[in-house]
């Protein structure tokens, strides 16, 4: 049988890839380190887990409305408020089987055969193919390392076309932690004003920050940004809920009904008993939990990050947010005897058992992807056979 076109040039996801080979050869009696996974190591809150338990109980168990229960959408509409300094309203807000779908569904309704969407290369691996998925066409800028692994507002100029319908933006990033500051964003804004371009905010990493620099939101710096932009967001990094599936969008009204008419054909609603879990996880203060996970997230990157820079052929920009490393080992490649950085992640997991995600699924193909969302003694044992394989290896 026939596969439909739209599948055929689709590329599955690298980091769910390394994910499963990684438990594959631990079920095989393996000691495999796995650094590929996108998710905190922590569990849900207990009160958001109770919250759950009551909501079974209480028989929320059942369809809910497309776009989500009003009660969550009240609450995301107190948090833009409090947090962002954005004003919505309920008809301005969707809820969604994760921030993923959000951005799936986003891309389905906005996007005609052969739109254009720009994406700054390095990128989170779903961008390109969500984009194709919608008959799309993703145009890819190459952000230098040296710039943070943020583009310019002179790419961005060259980068558009009278195709051009939207440009992704994502502040913290995944996977290479990096944030635009509330000046870049500005500047970014203002070609895309003048172009009339939709802005796809994804703002999924905004709670972890480990720097002084403040999450600044697109849509919060002019009524005329607001308007061509639409947020994503959720409850997955921020309150270690990446099973719940629960995120949202916000923006235009006619586009989250577009969304939300799209989701009652494909899902329906999202899991009603995950949005009473998310509602908790909004409407109670449980700012502890939060800062605890800040807190050793940052100590696991400073440790990470020293250990990886002393060994020869790697080098890194230094993350300020999200909980990822993206080191360039190019020349450890070359001087290890392989031809490519993904010969050398796929020796690396052979030899060492150390499963990184390569970059080239990031349209960054000299870089490797390394989660710090593991146990400090795992990151540091992980450091360990990295050095060891590079030494090992060394012409």
């Amino acid at each position: 049988m026939e596969l439909a076109n739209r599948v055929k040039t689709l590329t599955p996801s690298s980091t769910l890839a390394i994910s499963a080979k990684a438990k594959e050869l631990k079920q095989q009696g393996y000691d495999v380190i796995g650094l590929g996974v996108g998710e905190p190591d922590f569990n849900t809150p207990d009160y958001v887990i109770r919250a759950a338990e009551k909501a079974m109980k209480d028989g929320m168990t059942k369809y809910t409305p497309s776009g989500g229960i009003n009660g969550l959408k009240q609450a995301i509409i107190h948090k833009f408020k409090d947090e962002n300094e954005l004003s919505y309203s309920a008809d301005e807000i969707v809820v969604t089987t994760g921030a993923k779908h959000a951005l799936y569904t986003l891309f389905q309704v906005i996007l005609n055969n052969d739109d254009e969407v720009i994406i700054p290369a390095p990128y989170w691996v779903s961008y390109p193919e969500q984009v194709k998925l919608a008959g799309g066409k993703p145009v890819i800028v190459d952000a230098s390392e040296d710039n943070e692994f943020k583009i310019t507002p002179s790419q961005l100029e060259q980068a558009i076309t009278e195709k051009t319908k939207a440009i992704v933006i994502n502040s913290p990033s995944n996977p290479t932690g990096m944030m635009y500051n509330r000046d870049e964003l500005a500047k970014i804004g203002e070609i895309c004003a003048k172009h009339n371009i939709v802005i796809v905010s994804d703002e999924i990493y905004e709670k972890l920050i480990y720097t002084e620099d403040k999450h600044v939101s697109i849509a919060s710096l002019s009524d005329k940004l607001k308007q061509q932009t639409i947020v994503i967001n959720g409850v997955s990094k921020s309150h270690a809920m990446t099973g719940w599936r629960i995120g949202y969008a916000a923006g235009d009204a006619k586009i989250i009904k577009a969304m939300t008419s799209l989701a009652s054909q494909s899902t329906s609603n999202p899991t009603s008993i995950a949005q009473y879990a998310a509602l908790a996880a909004y409407e109670e203060t449980d700012t502890e939990t939060l800062s605890n996970m800040k807190k050793v997230f940052s100590e696991r990157l400073e440790i990470l990050y020293e250990l990886l820079v002393e060994i020869p052929g790697i080098k890194c920009v230094k993350p300020k947010g999200a909980f990822y490393l993206f080191p360039n080992v190019k020349e450890a490649a070359l001087i290890n005897g392989y031809n490519n950085v993904d010969e050398w992640v796929t020796a690396l997991l052979e030899e060492e058992n150390v499963a990184l995600v390569p970059g080239s699924g990031f349209g960054s193909p000299d870089n490797v992807r390394l989660s710090y969302a593991a146990a400090t003694d795992l990151l540091k044992e992980a450091a360990k056979r990295i050095k060891r394989f590079v030494e090992n290896h060394r012409g």
